[in-house]
């Protein structure tokens, strides 16, 4: 088994020295507070506060999602790894400015234990602090079952809509309701061709055969719906977009998606699929939606929430209507993503 090679000092310092990096990539917008986390210098007194956060290794996601009109801060876990509940309760107490926190990240079982007790911590000083769960994996269990999903790609659209409804949230309630809509109108599936490696040790997270595709299968490398041959961008395309549209239709929550819809696509690479795969897949999505009669109200691509070096790709769609459509249209800057005020095409 082949060592990946990467540009690192100690290996168990990584997610303590890329977050001095970020920090200093921020260039003096956001701040690091205690442990581990990150946070926005300018957080207005009387807002309701966004915290985001999860294990390192997926850059720019978690901590990169930190800036105007996005998340407060972010509480940053090592490697692959939750943030402990210490790391959580110092983020909470930063990014608090009197009307509450609001946890935002993806449904991991130790992402959750550890925030949860970071919200007890917080209870304890009077911070009241409420959770909303990303689960838009489409292949980690059936809609009847979608809260136990993991959460992938569409947290970077689920965040970026609820970091602009922060904003002007009267309270921590109005909040809550609009990161759950959020959350409920999107949907991913993501697909593997090669490992991501772990820095401590520089090994491969998992196997694949050189001819075979991982279909849906997680950020870590969790497994998917099974293996599938090698195939082509405009093969494997619908395959993916299928599912999505598979589940919005078996949804009971949602309605289908059906023609005059308008959508946010977002095109993820993994870590080490190029620009021009994306792309490529772009525009094969492009044709798909326009024979469905849905509108792709904006786009996404490039490589948001990663593995390391995993060669691999991820759709997500997220659905909008009146009150989602001007959040988005808002414009945001961090690390990880920015935007100009508008729409594709807008």
């Amino acid at each position: 088994m082949s060592v990946m090679k990467k540009l690192i000092n100690d290996p168990l310092k990584v997610a303590d020295e890329l977050m001095d990096g970020l920090v200093e990539a921020y260039n003096g917008e956001c701040r690091a507070e205690g442990t581990r986390s990150i946070i926005k210098n300018d957080i207005p007194d009387g807002k309701v506060a966004l915290l985001v956060g999860g294990g390192a290794g997926h850059e720019p996601i978690y901590h990169g999602l930190v800036g105007r009109n996005l998340a407060d801060g972010a509480a940053c876990g090592d490697i692959f790894a939750a943030p402990p509940p210490d790391i959580v309760f110092e983020a909470t107490e930063a990014v608090d400015k009197g009307k509450g926190v609001l946890y935002l990240y993806g449904n991991y079982a130790g992402d959750v234990m550890n925030f949860d007790i970071g919200a007890e911590l917080a209870d304890d000083e009077d911070i009241e602090v409420r959770t909303v769960l990303i689960w838009d994996d489409v292949c980690s269990a059936p809609p009847t079952e979608k809260k136990n999903r993991r959460g992938i790609a569409g947290l970077v659209p689920i965040v970026k809509l609820a970091g602009a409804a922060s904003q002007g949230a009267g309270s921590l309630d109005e909040l809550e309701a609009t990161a759950k809509k959020a959350v409920l109108q999107t949907r991913s599936v993501g697909v593997s061709m090669a490992p991501g490696s772990i820095p401590a040790t520089g090994k491969p997270t998992f196997d694949i055969d050189e001819d075979k595709i991982g279909l849906g299968m997680g950020i870590h490398g969790e497994p998917g719906v099974g293996d599938i041959p090698m195939t082509s961008a405009d093969d494997l395309t619908p395959q993916m977009l299928d599912l999505i549209l598979k589940d919005f239709d078996e949804d009971d929550e949602v309605e289908a998606l059906k023609e005059g819809d308008e959508i946010v696509f977002f095109v993820n690479s993994l870590g080490a699929t190029t620009m021009m795969e994306c792309l490529i897949c772009l525009r094969k999505a492009k044709e798909y939606f326009n024979e469905k009669g849905i509108k792709i109200y904006d786009v996404m691509v490039g490589p948001m929430v990663t593995c390391q070096e995993m060669a691999g790709i991820s759709f997500s769609v997220t659905r909008l209507d009146d009150e989602l459509k001007p959040l988005w249209d808002m414009p945001c800057q961090s690390v990880c993503y920015s935007k100009m005020e508008g729409h594709y095409g807008g």
